[in-house]
């Protein structure tokens, strides 16, 4: 069955005066007006659709790509103010509704703020929520340590940085771990670290072990190259230093040279380092 408030493939299955309808299984046929419809387009065709509702909450059909469907955090801007809420630009001709009550503070024009996208179960319509503690888990039974996931960064704390695991659960980066600027709403590839005996995640942004060497070793060796062959860098340089120079840990670089050495890429100088010749 269609889902309102995805991104859906649908089968055309017929054409009239305002555009074509598709069919949407139980919620009956779809239309895509004109204005939509891909060059070409025939009955029978599946296309790629997003499900949404028009200004008179009629279901409707759109190719625009939403920058976030239901089910998902996102960093959008408000664009309007109303007497029902606030409303953000998301993608689509219809602004996306942030009703005043699930809004944690009142929203300002031309601000960006991280929202969930979710179908209200009363109305059935789309809208947002900066409640995020409502829609996203405290815990998690099904990550496992070393996996990859994708993040949304949601808030600065003493610890670090809170941050949204593939939009369903929390997890913490720490600061001591951190070795790039972050912003509020940036989305980036990130790490499990450790799940908690109490299903909290721990996250990084590094690959751990010797897995991430390789990557950081090439990383060395362009900076390397880019200082014309030689840079006076040694392992007595404090870990800020390294952090600012080639965006790791000390620890990690440590195993990266050790790693580059042995392959013979690169000569330990008493100064410095060296690629090799």
């Amino acid at each position: 069955m269609a889902e309102p408030g995805k991104i859906n493939n649908l089968r055309v299955v017929k054409q009239l005066a305002a555009g074509m309808y598709l069919d949407g299984e139980d919620l009956g046929e779809i239309l895509l007006p004109n204005r939509y419809i891909p060059e070409n387009c025939r009955i029978n065709d599946r296309l790629d659709v997003f499900i949404y509702f028009d200004s008179e909450d009629r279901i409707i059909a759109t190719t625009q790509k939403p920058y976030a469907q239901a089910g998902e955090t996102a960093w959008l801007k408000v664009v309007d103010i109303t007497d029902v809420g606030a409303f953000l630009d998301w993608g689509l001709a219809k602004d996306l509704l942030v009703p005043y009550s699930e809004q944690v503070q009142p929203m300002k024009k031309g601000r960006f703020y991280l929202v969930y996208i979710y179908i209200d179960m009363e109305s059935q319509l789309i809208a947002a929520s900066m409640r995020l503690e409502k829609f996203i888990a405290k815990q998690s039974v099904d990550l496992s340590e070393g996996q990859a996931v994708g993040l949304t960064i949601a808030c600065q704390t003493d610890l670090g940085y809170k941050a949204v695991i593939d939009h369903k659960v929390w997890g913490v980066l720490y600061q001591s771990e951190i070795f790039q600027e972050l912003a509020i709403g940036q989305k980036i590839g990130g790490w499990v670290k450790k799940v908690r005996l109490d299903g909290k995640i721990d996250l990084c942004l590094q690959k751990s072990g010797y897995e991430k060497v390789p990557d950081i070793a090439e990383k060395i060796i362009c900076v390397i190259a880019a200082h014309g062959g030689f840079i006076d860098v040694t392992d007595k340089n404090s870990a800020e230093e390294i952090n600012d120079i080639f965006g790791v840990s000390k620890k990690t670089f440590k195993k990266a040279i050790g790693a580059l050495y042995k392959s013979r890429r690169i000569t330990l100088e008493k100064d410095g380092i060296a690629l090799s010749r």
